[in-house]
């Protein structure tokens, strides 16, 4: 996952600052001399490295810092601010036009998922701004790249505008602003071609887009796989086109890091998206503080908030509410929760933001077991009939049986589950009693299911 081996080598440097009892000159400038090794071993721009390792250093070593009763955190929080300000202060956010369409041209080398990137951000702008956008189709170049766009399309119930692979790309944006216009659909999404490489003509073309449609945001797909090239093409196409914003692409790979902390000191145009994983859901608003936490084990619950609410109706939230404390809770309301947290993301991403996790531990998680668990739980319950569901009481033995036919399963398994639930069940019943001993026996009881 991104920043893993940053996030580790960073913790083991606070580790080490938090077992001094005083801190000194002499622990700073050893932490901050790690802190930059870990850095550039993530492929972080050079020239960011020295500047921020200055700027950290004349602040930890400040009177306000280096006298306080926990320098360590202190120490922690000055590099947590910086790294903020290095990726930006603040969620920089799409520039809507105030007379529609907003016109968003996406730019970038081929291979930077540029195209799926598009799609994504399209299923983003629609959720979260109930818009009604057009994808349009550009690159004539890429064998498929049309066709792929226009099956990204039908995936999430997007229209995409297309001349075919015999018009310019410049004909084919002008023509499909003048189509939204008629027909009403805000954002316009225009998936420009890439290459391999930088080259006149590329650039050519993009200015000629951008002439003829005048996007309100012109947005780079760099992939952060890429690391320090990620931000030399970044620098490249600013320099050239003036973009408006970043979307990292592949940040859930095995990536080291170095784009996310480069490209807005470089080019000074901020992150606005990142895609954190495959699912063309799985596109996230970059938060710089958010990500600051993240890289130095500090968890990120606002995310994890986000991710909540964007899968639990507000109604059906207080509908369990209301059944934990009237202990009416069922196999049913067990199911549901089962699903919307599947819809919230992968177990591995979502305990990656819960503070404190050991990242570590993370690895051991099998991300296809857990999956397989997950589908065999739905899989016995929605074997059983209504009652049962409502009442695991009268699931007898020859129930049992049918209940482990019907779902491919075992008669054990069966057991497994109906012992966990019933056990869940009485954790429930003392919601209102002790709140501690709850929390401690749920913290035993986690990742059984």
């Amino acid at each position: 996952m991104a920043f893993e081996n940053l996030g580790e080598k960073l913790s083991g440097v606070f580790k080490k600052l938090k077992g001094t009892a005083k801190i000194t000159e002499k622990d700073i400038k050893e932490a901050m001399r790690e802190v930059k090794l870990a850095l550039l071993e993530a492929d972080v721009n050079f020239k960011v490295v020295k500047d921020f390792i200055k700027t950290v250093s004349e602040k930890a070593m400040g009177e306000e810092v280096m006298e306080s009763l926990t320098p360590s955190q202190n120490v922690l929080k000055v590099v947590r601010d910086e790294l903020v300000t290095l990726m930006g202060t603040e969620n920089a956010r799409i520039e809507f036009s105030k007379t529609a369409p907003t016109v968003i041209m996406m730019c970038g080398l081929q291979g930077a998922g540029k195209t799926t990137a598009s799609a994504k951000l399209v299923l983003h702008l629609r959720k979260n701004f109930d818009k009604r956008p057009l994808l349009v189709a550009c690159d004539v170049y890429r064998p498929a790249a049309i066709k792929q766009l226009q099956v990204l399309g039908d995936q999430i119930g997007v229209a995409v505008f297309s001349m075919g692979d015999g018009e310019s790309p410049v004909k084919i944006a002008k023509a499909a602003v003048e189509h939204a216009k008629k027909h009403g659909n805000d954002p316009v999404i225009i998936d420009t071609a890439g290459r391999l490489h930088i080259d006149e003509v590329l650039m050519e073309e993009l200015s000629q887009i951008t002439k003829e449609t005048t996007p309100n945001e012109t947005l780079l797909v760099v992939d952060a796989m890429t690391g320090q090239d990620a931000v030399n093409v970044a620098e490249h196409f600013n320099s050239q086109l003036e973009i408006t914003g970043v979307i990292l692409s592949k940040l859930d790979g095995d990536t080291r890091g170095g784009a996310a902390l480069s490209v807005k000191a470089v080019t000074g145009k901020p992150i606005k998206f990142a895609s954190v994983g495959e699912k063309l859901s799985e596109l996230e608003a970059f938060h710089p503080d958010r990500m600051a936490s993240r890289i130095l084990g500090m968890g990120d619950v606002m995310t994890l908030i986000d991710k909540a609410q964007e899968v639990i109706d507000e109604k059906q939230a207080e509908d369990l509410e209301k059944k934990m404390r009237e202990q009416t809770f069922d196999l049913d309301d067990f199911l549901s929760q089962l699903q919307q947290i599947k819809k919230m993301g992968s177990i591995t991403q979502l305990l990656g933001m819960v503070p404190g996790i050991d990242k570590k531990a993370l690895d051991k998680v099998d991300e296809a077991d857990s999956e397989r668990k997950m589908k065999r739980t739905e899989a016995i319950i929605q074997s059983m009939t209504p009652k049962e569901r409502q009442n695991p009481k009268i699931i007898a033995a020859s129930r049992k049986v049918r209940i482990a036919k019907g779902s491919g399963t075992r008669v054990q398994d069966v057991n497994e589950l109906l012992k966990q639930f019933e056990s869940m069940r009485q954790m429930m019943k003392q919601m209102t009693g002790n709140r501690g001993k709850l929390m401690k026996k749920m913290k035993r009881f986690g990742g059984k299911f």
